[in-house]
């Protein structure tokens, strides 16, 4: 990273070296497979399975956003969709890719940080990132939003799940300011529905609510403290 600042690009890198959790991190959360972490569980979010149940999504192209170790990918892929999925973590994306094989199931998997993939201009029908956001520092939200406009075709739908300020799982409760003045987004930012909403305004709004919490037993992952949002592309 260049240390004199001559372009916005400088800027980014120059906040981002303060704040994103290096990818050191992610690949070390993820190599211990053992660990108890719920959604290490290999089944899709509660709230996507009722979009396709209820038909609001259909098959179709989808990208998912940081996809972890490929649980929501492989759904999708099931629903007859064509998937890429991203992540930055190498050990998340090969066992994301041992799942899919042991289902039989294509799914191109993306070994990059989100805002260095290259897409084409509306390429999908679906954007989905399923506990991604939350881990975007403020400065890179436009980036964020640019990436899911452009990806996303004309009517196209993106969902996404992130913590709820506070919640159960965690939500850091700081303003978009306190990020900088501590450092730190606190393991992870915390939304109320009100500033989803305003997030997002560029969207249409289907439908904001909570995960709801479903037993360990089931065929799909729901625990409190999380938001689920549907928007569609104007």
């Amino acid at each position: 990273m260049k240390e004199t600042i001559t372009s916005y690009e400088n800027v980014l890198e120059m906040l981002d070296s303060l704040l994103r959790e290096p990818t050191t991190f992610w690949n070390d959360f993820y190599a211990d497979r053992e660990k108890v972490i719920p959604f290490f569980a290999n089944k899709p979010d509660e709230n996507l399975v009722a979009y396709f149940e209820k038909e609001l999504l259909h098959p179709g192209s989808a990208l998912e956003l940081g996809c972890g170790p490929g649980r929501n990918a492989i759904y999708l892929a099931e629903q007859g969709c064509t998937v890429d999925a991203v992540d930055l973590s190498e050990p998340s994306l090969q066992w994301a890719t041992e799942r899919a094989q042991e289902r039989n199931l294509s799914v191109n998997f993306i070994h990059k940080n989100i805002f260095d993939i290259t897409i084409k201009d509306e390429t999908y029908d679906i954007v989905y990132d399923s506990g991604c956001f939350h881990h975007i520092a403020p400065h890179r939200r436009m980036d964020y939003i640019h990436l899911v406009q452009k990806a996303l075709k004309p009517g196209g739908y993106f969902s996404i799940t992130c913590f709820v300020q506070g919640g159960e799982l965690g939500g850091a409760d700081i303003s978009d300011w306190d990020v900088y003045t501590l450092r730190s987004l606190n393991g992870g930012l915390g939304f109320t529905e009100e500033k989803l909403r305003m997030i997002f305004h560029d969207f249409e709004e289907i439908e904001i609510r909570k995960m709801k919490q479903v037993e360990q037993s089931d065929e799909v992952f729901g625990v409190a403290g999380l938001w689920t949002a549907l928007f569609r592309r104007k």
